[in-house]
């Protein structure tokens, strides 16, 4: 997850470094090869008995359910389901979770910049000693004063951050002190016909385990223990919670989204950090006239769903916080999207995006804090999506390109370093059987071994994804400063209030001038071309402008 279109990854060299596909889905069985998999939502005020009868009155099975959003897992073979409950007064729509083959872990913006980084030579300067060994290599902390931060505020070890990607290896040495088994979960079992082979029999890999790498990246910017090993996070004294709702191979389907809200809801998680769209949609809409009848009932499922997810989560106490994207547009004008279906039997087509019926999601959806992506610059990263509608604040994400007419342009150490998993690196060819980073890897790998012989990994990504996680961090130690005790063991803020003051006490950034921001130096053609659109205090790339961690725990919050 690595995750599909929210990061950008430095693991791939010329020197025959080989990216491979892992995957995920539901699991694996006896049924017969025709049996599909559809997400059902039901229309509003629909009894959960009425959204089943007509589920079986399509020909469908329920094998899982979500009362409170009206959210169902259906199996059938029916091949006419999916327009039989279309119909069906009880039921917005069906989802199918299908796919046609295994894809990269990369989407086609990604690949471009792991052959760019391919080119990279040493790893840029260093930033001075920190707290721990490669602290001086995450010029993102020193961005957003997390080092200052933490000295105030490191964080509590009840505030609760949700990671909803591809899994947490929990394993990991910097990840290992903050992780909480007793609220991880996964909802996301292993799909064979995109991930490969199941590695456990139930194809629901353990809590706990991350066969993708992005979660475990996010998690590690997000809370990283500082205990002199390794590197350290934004907030690495609280709790991270594993919420695998992505598949292995990068695929985020609308079920496993969906019940990973609920149960962060449920569960009282303060924050919740996304860095992912829900397949097959780049944008969900309502009607658009280039789908069948049947893709449009599907993306109103979707949307419906989501909305009804992440109100849940938000009322229940839950922060969201969403990766931009990473499509290098202004989310208020999008470009036709020509990616859509990314799964299925339909390849992808032309289709005309209209800004008020069609949405980006979760990003998109309701009380989300959207979050841009800047370099060590702190110029909006050339792939980041921007624009005044949806930004909310902007964030390190790394950009490999960053440093035009410098010894730092177009070098690894541009980017986001964070924890790994020790195994996906293997499979990736970055490292061999043996632990050793292999030559052709070290300006972008890395491991930090205790004199008992455990060692952790870490690697560079570029991204909105790794920028979300940085905002997450902060909305951390936001509650963990000016939380209140909930109950006997829980503790929170409303998350309104985080955002409130995550937002007043970002960096404020002016837009560049001239505000049309060509990145022509950095070898993008003209689609890349960006229109800074609003003030200092609040514009199209920055938003409220970039996060600090500083501010947000030394400036007293209104209540």
């Amino acid at each position: 997850m690595v995750s599909k279109r929210f990061t950008v990854s430095a693991v791939a060299t010329a020197t025959a470094l080989t990216l491979t596909v892992t995957g995920l889905g539901v699991p694996a069985s006896a049924e017969p090869a025709d049996l599909r998999t559809f997400t059902v939502v039901a229309e509003d005020g629909v009894s959960t008995d009425a959204a089943i009868a007509a589920i079986r009155s399509a020909g469908g099975t329920v094998v899982s359910r979500s009362d409170e959003v009206g959210v169902y897992q259906v199996t059938t073979d029916q091949a006419d389901f999916a327009t039989k409950a279309t119909s069906a007064a009880a039921l917005i729509g069906a989802a199918e979770e299908r796919a046609i083959g295994r894809k990269p872990r990369l989407d086609r913006v990604e690949q471009e910049h792991l052959l760019a980084a391919a080119a990279a030579k040493g790893a840029g300067k260093q930033r001075g000693k920190k707290m721990d060994p490669l602290d001086d290599k995450l010029w993102g902390l020193e961005m957003i004063r997390a080092d200052k931060a933490r000295k105030v505020e490191p964080g509590d070890r009840r505030v609760t951050v949700g990671v909803l990607d591809t899994g947490v290896d929990a394993g990991h040495p910097d990840i290992a002190p903050n992780f909480d088994w007793a609220l991880s979960r996964n909802f996301a079992p292993d799909i064979p016909e995109v991930d490969g082979e199941c590695e456990v029999a139930s194809c629901l890999d353990p809590v706990g385990t991350d066969d993708g790498g992005h979660g475990t990246h996010v998690a590690g910017t997000i809370g990283a223990a500082a205990n002199g090993f390794g590197l350290s996070g934004v907030a690495p004294k609280v709790s991270l919670v594993e919420l695998k709702g992505g598949q292995d191979s990068g695929y985020f389907f609308l079920n496993p989204v969906v019940n990973a809200l609920l149960h962060a809801g449920r569960s009282g998680l303060d924050v919740v950090n996304m860095s992912f769209y829900v397949d097959p949609w780049l944008y969900n809409c309502t009607a658009n006239p280039a789908d069948s009848p049947e893709a449009q009932a599907a993306q109103r499922a979707t949307i419906k769903a989501m909305r009804r997810a992440l109100t849940f989560a938000h009322n229940r106490g839950v922060t969201l916080v969403g990766a931009l994207g990473n499509n290098h547009e202004d989310l208020g004008d999008p470009r036709t999207d020509a990616s859509s279906p990314n799964y299925g039997d339909v390849a992808p087509y032309p289709r005309e995006i209209d800004n008020d019926s069609c949405w980006d999601l979760p990003t998109e959806g309701p009380h989300v804090i959207s979050v841009s992506s800047v370099g060590p610059s702190g110029k909006k990263s050339d792939f980041s999506n921007y624009g005044t509608e949806q930004t909310a604040v902007a964030a390190p994400g790394g950009w490999f390109r960053d440093g035009f007419g410098t010894d730092t342009f177009r070098t690894d150490a541009n980017m986001i370093l964070s924890t790994y998993p020790k195994h996906v690196l293997q499979e990736e060819g970055a490292v061999d059987e043996d632990g050793n980073i292999v030559p052709g890897a070290e300006t972008f790998v890395f491991k930090d071994c205790k004199r008992n012989g455990e060692c952790g990994y870490y690697t560079y990504l570029q991204g909105t994804s790794m920028a979300a996680p940085h905002a997450s961090g902060v909305a951390a130690l936001i509650v963990s400063r000016y939380g209140k005790k909930q109950g006997r063991d829980g503790y929170g803020m409303a998350p309104d209030l985080v955002e409130q003051q995550l937002l007043r006490t970002a960096a404020e950034r002016a837009c560049p001038e001239p505000r049309l921001f060509s990145y022509a130096n950095e070898d993008r053609p003209a689609e890349f071309d960006a229109y800074c659109a609003g003030s200092r205090n609040f514009n199209g790339f920055y938003g409220h402008g970039i996060v600090d961690a500083y501010a947000a725990v030394t400036v007293k919050p209104r209540r």
